[in-house]
């Protein structure tokens, strides 16, 4: 008998519904009991009882590490190998045709290891099971064995991919500090010395007005929108973008503390926002799911997907240049001349549908499906070989390869900076804008006096209790806020 027969039918020749369904199941399961550790995480926190917060966080970060979804693949795999249908169901939405199985189940000369062995004898149990009802195994024992190296391959690859892409992005970032040093600079000089009236200036004589500014009306617009696609190409942000911006965002929120560290926030907040970045979250599983799905013999599916996160990663990058276009339009727009320095409105309106926070949604998506990508290609060519039926003719995978590689390269050194910077000009500031003690001790001191004042207003001063509890709120983030202003002008 030849291996590939006694081991059962592989993933080239099990049929897409098949993979798919067995997939959203385990998916499924392992995030419900994520979540379930995430609530009771939540509650032992709540309760204060700070050990086993930290414990059942261990356990919760181990899990993740090992894959928790392929140890579920694992505990279950006689249970799914088991599960009979019609041998007819098997023969359709293959990912190969059946006549490339013939050729696949021809003996190869080859060793037989002891994983081998073990899964060929439990395949043939498996079959002799599902015979004896005139049917056929769902999934076989060695396709379930090879969607689970897949999935850990996946897991690893994101992360890997994430972690490259927020390094050299951060590498880029970081080149930033000596314009932060030198308008820190300039701003102590300006200090020591009696300082001038500002002097009215034309608008249009600022750097960054001259550089952004594109004219008003219906081909300006047109203008502006071409010339932020090619700009993320090259010189994505400038200094002049950067003093701008960084103006902006300090006039708005920061305004009694003009000395106020701009690059060390936006790096704070960028590793924050990595946190999330490196997860993969339901809608991500859920697009694995589709793709296993759609993987059909003929489709070419693995090539046209492709390009969904290139054609996104370029609109991303086009709106989050765009941004900085509307913002110097709208200070043109307004003013002929200025009094002193130009100042930049932060606004959650430029963004999409006007939440900053998609646009991390979609680079956290990018990253993800680049990753699947390349974690795909791999998976195959080391599972199956590169003649495998399922990796598909060489004209479609060498441009696969070379959009994954733009990918990471776009987002990793012009994408993800341009986001570092330019979602700071939303509405509202991040909670990165202070050190993680000062917001640990006033958040829970705003806890602590609401929970008061609720215990002592009672059940007769409900309302009044609601009023003095938002007060309280108010009144801690206000202190948050200064407390992290006046330790910064100490640092300073």
């Amino acid at each position: 008998m030849a291996a590939g027969e006694g081991e059962g039918t592989s993933l080239e020749f099990t049929p897409t519904w098949v993979v798919a369904g067995v997939c959203t199941v385990i998916v499924g399961i392992s995030l419900l009991v994520e979540r379930l550790l995430h609530y009771s995480g939540k509650k032992l926190k709540k309760a204060g009882q700070k050990p086993l917060y930290e414990a059942l966080q261990k356990i919760k970060e181990e899990l993740m590490l090992l894959g928790f979804i392929s140890l579920l693949l694992t505990v279950f795999q006689s249970s799914i190998v088991k599960i009979c249908v019609k041998q007819s169901l098997t023969e359709h939405l293959l990912p190969c045709s059946l006549s490339d199985k013939k050729e696949a189940l021809k003996p190869k000369a080859e060793g037989t290891t002891h994983l081998r062995h073990l899964l060929a004898e439990e395949a043939t149990a498996a079959a002799g099971y599902c015979a004896l009802k005139n049917k056929v195994p769902l999934l076989s024992l060695e396709a379930l064995h090879h969607l689970h190296i897949f999935i850990f391959v996946l897991a690893v690859v994101h992360v890997t991919f994430s972690v490259l892409t927020v390094v050299f992005g951060g590498a880029k970032i970081r080149q930033w500090k000596h314009w932060e040093d030198t308008i820190a600079k300039d701003n102590f000089d300006a200090s020591q010395v009696l300082k001038p009236k500002p002097r009215l200036t034309h608008v249009k004589d600022h750097d960054f007005i001259k550089n952004r500014f594109v004219g008003i009306g219906k081909r300006s617009a047109i203008v502006g929108w071409l010339h932020s696609f090619f700009k993320q190409f090259y010189g994505s942000v400038t200094k002049s973008d950067y003093v701008a911006l960084r103006l902006g965002f300090i006039t708005t929120h920061c305004k009694a503390n003009p000395k106020f560290n701009f690059h060390k926030y936006m790096i704070r907040a960028l590793e924050d926002d990595f946190r999330k970045v490196v997860g993969i979250s339901w809608y991500l599983w859920l697009f694995v799911v589709l793709f296993l799905l759609l993987n059909i013999n003929g489709w070419h599916t693995y090539f046209w997907i492709a390009f969904i996160p290139f054609f996104l990663l370029l609109a991303v990058g086009m709106k989050l240049e765009h941004i900085i276009i509307q913002l110097a339009h709208e200070v043109a727009e307004k003013h002929i001349a200025i009094e002193g320095e130009l100042v930049v409105q932060p606004s959650d309106d430029h963004f999409w549908f006007h939440r900053p926070r998609i646009v991390l949604l979609f680079i956290h998506f990018i990253l993800f499906q680049n990753a699947f990508e390349i974690a795909f290609f791999f998976w195959i060519w080391v599972q199956y070989g590169f003649d495998s039926c399922i990796m598909g003719q060489v004209r479609y995978i060498i441009p696969r390869l070379i959009i994954g590689v733009f990918i990471q390269v776009l987002c990793s050194y012009s994408t993800l900076p341009l986001y570092a910077l330019v979602t700071q000009m939303g509405t509202h500031f991040k909670k990165s804008i202070f050190d993680e003690h000062i917001q640990a001790k006033v958040v829970g001191w705003a806890q602590h006096a609401k929970q008061k004042m609720a215990t002592n207003g009672g059940s007769n001063q409900h309302g009044s209790s609601q009023d003095g509890s938002s007060a309280a709120t108010a009144a801690a983030s206000s202190a948050f806020k200064g407390i992290q202003l006046a330790k910064l002008n100490q640092q300073s």
